[in-house]
């Protein structure tokens, strides 16, 4: 069985920590100079959308 390569793992949450951080960085420095963040970036109010009543209501 192979050994776990915790240096690679390291090295994985060091890189995703660092983009995290750059891209808080981005945002906060785009609300500094007043831009609103990407439609990417918004909240999605559609993200669960509910269920149908024909379905949620058990009448067959």
């Amino acid at each position: 069985m192979a050994t776990p390569n915790y240096g690679y793992e390291k090295r994985q949450r060091e890189l995703a920590k660092k983009q995290k951080k750059e891209e808080k960085a981005r945002e906060k420095a785009a609300r500094k100079h007043g831009e609103a963040p990407a439609a990417d970036e918004a909240p999605r109010d559609d993200a669960a959308p509910a269920p149908s009543g024909d379905a949620a209501d058990g009448n067959d």
